[in-house]
């Protein structure tokens, strides 16, 4: 009886071993697996954000602080530069005439920003320049825009440690209200313009955010 006994339990051990084994191995296969694509992922997420970098000029203001006043005041200045842009900006040019165009004109979008400043009552130094910034991942209409360092007319207010507001200059698309809206079919068109098809399939995305798209339309 005891060699039945063992010979039966050395069978149920060795076929659970089997099983075990086997479970490793397919939990190992799909890690690997796993791990593939993931890396996959990663690096087109970085190529198609080095190629984007180089076709946009993003444009970021930065708040004295977080109070109430600071962030209005921010959107004060914000609404003050578009202007200037809007109104002096040439039509027709492509990202790097665009990004010279501002280089030359920073003093003025200076002034026209501390002007603002000063007009609502407040004594902030306001700095403006063409940098390169880290953004993170932003979603807004149909369009996200990867995590990684873009090129920006960075306008920062007084201590600029407040929340801070962007939008895109180039190619031609502000982001200024974020309510219930649909991403208008000019202004995707602007930004297929610029991207391959495979590139712009993957920074559309479904959101609930609105994109105004401000310029040439």
């Amino acid at each position: 009886m005891n060699g039945i006994y063992d010979r039966n339990n050395g069978t149920f051990i060795r076929r659970h071993a089997e099983k075990l084994i086997f479970l490793m191995a397919v939990l190992f296969a799909s890690l690997v697996t796993g791990l593939a694509v993931w890396q996959t992922d990663v690096k087109a997420q970085s190529e198609l954000q080095q190629h984007l970098a180089g076709e946009v000029l993003r444009f970021h203001v930065l708040a004295n602080s977080d109070s109430s006043e600071d962030q209005a005041l921010k959107l004060e200045v914000r609404d003050a530069v578009l202007d200037y842009l809007e109104r002096e900006m040439p039509e027709g040019a492509d990202v790097a005439e665009t990004t010279d165009w501002i280089r030359r004109h920073t003093a003025k979008i200076e002034q026209t920003a501390g002007n603002t400043v000063r007009e609502a009552g407040y004594d902030y130094p306001v700095s403006a320049a063409v940098t390169t910034c880290f953004f993170p991942d932003k979603t807004y209409g149909d369009v996200t825009f990867p995590a990684g360092n873009y090129e920006a007319l960075r306008v920062e207010i007084g201590a600029a440690q407040g929340q801070n507001w962007w939008c895109v200059l180039y190619p031609n698309l502000c982001f200024l209200d974020t309510v219930n809206a649909v991403v208008p079919d000019e202004g995707k068109q602007k930004l297929k313009n610029v991207l391959t098809e495979e590139e712009y399939s993957q920074v559309t995305a479904v959101s609930d955010f609105e994109i105004r798209w401000f310029f040439w339309k």
